[in-house]
């Protein structure tokens, strides 16, 4: 049993590490088993199809990285703070893979969810969720810092949204120049965005 479940999770990793770096497209069944080092006979075992594996991947994903993300974003945490450690760790974690990997390579999610939006409804509805729990933590910081007079933002879901928007097309934009400089700034363009400098100005 322990081999089953180790087989599983090695799929589950492989296929967002190819999908994330190249495509969903050119990620083959093939070259998903041979990044785990499993069967095809053992991908067929666990997932009916190269989107039902992406689908269960991606929210295996989430799940481990939700926790990191609800301490970020804790109610005890002032709410501008939150936001600025939010994009401190985007831009360190952007700045690793291009490092390690030689691209900047934006976000898997989104990068994923408009390559497949028309071919594979599960899979882009799991992504769909997944960005909007991302933007309700946003939305949670924004509406705090109205309430604190940090931030003016009447409404909230709004604002979240606009923000949550530009932080998505900065991610695009440093994948598409390869360049992780793009994400610098991410905090400094959100205050002007959330109007926190004319209500720290106030």
């Amino acid at each position: 049993m322990g081999r089953i479940s180790d087989a599983k999770h090695r799929l589950m990793d492989a296929v967002i590490g190819l999908i994330w770096e190249n495509s969903y497209g050119s990620t083959t069944i093939d070259a998903i088993c041979a990044k785990a080092k499993v069967k095809k006979g053992s991908f067929y075992y666990f997932f009916d199809s190269k989107s039902d594996l992406a689908a269960v991947a991606l929210e295996a994903d989430w799940l481990a990285r939700k926790p990191v993300i609800e301490k970020i974003f804790s109610a005890e945490v002032p709410p501008l703070l939150r936001i600025r450690r939010y994009f401190a760790m985007v831009y360190e974690t952007q700045s690793e893979m291009k490092r390690k990997r030689g691209r900047v390579l934006g976000c898997p999610l989104m990068s994923l969810g408009s390559e497949i939006s028309t071919q594979e409804p599960r899979l882009c509805a799991t992504i769909q969720s997944i960005l909007q729990q991302y933007e309700d933590f946003f939305e949670s910081a924004i509406r705090d810092g109205h309430v604190q007079q940090d931030i003016i933002a009447p409404n909230a879901a709004c604002k979240a949204k606009c923000l949550f928007h530009f932080y998505e097309g900065a991610l695009a934009q440093a994948r598409l120049h390869n360049d992780v400089s793009l994400l610098k700034d991410l905090y400094e363009n959100a205050l002007d965005l959330m109007g926190a400098r004319r209500a720290l100005a106030a």
